[in-house]
């Protein structure tokens, strides 16, 4: 095999296992926090694809007797790598989902004050 594709590959599995634990880490953050884990998240994973596509073009210049085991390696990295975007989606979704909730509970809250204030000058136009 070649040293400059376990080269690579090494780097690829470290970065995934981090990858993998920032999500995990990730999704019990709310806020600013959970925003910068996603942001961190998803620069590692388009420097994880970036590592997939050195080791396929490193696979691909070998002799085919070692390609081929290369390549199905490649595959499985893939998937993986499907997997962990499959998950910040995932994270994701559930953090703008929040944001929205919190968004329309504090209008909902700024409309309540509203009203009370509306009505207590109808009730008591007195009182301001």
């Amino acid at each position: 095999m070649s040293q400059v594709f376990e080269g690579y590959e090494r780097q690829y599995c470290e970065l995934s296992a981090n990858l993998s634990r920032k999500c995990t880490s990730t999704s019990v953050l709310i806020g600013e926090q959970k925003k910068q884990n996603l942001s961190e998240v998803k620069t590692g994973l388009d420097d994880a694809d970036a590592l997939i596509r050195k080791m396929d073009l490193e696979a691909r210049s070998l002799p085919p007797n070692i390609k081929s085991s290369l390549l199905a390696k490649i595959r499985e990295y893939k998937t993986d790598l499907i997997n962990l975007k499959s998950e910040v989606k995932r994270i994701s979704s559930s953090n703008v989902s929040q944001t929205a909730r919190d968004e329309l509970l504090e209008s909902g809250m700024a409309d309540a004050k509203t009203a009370q204030s509306v009505l207590k000058m109808e009730v008591m136009p007195g009182l301001k």
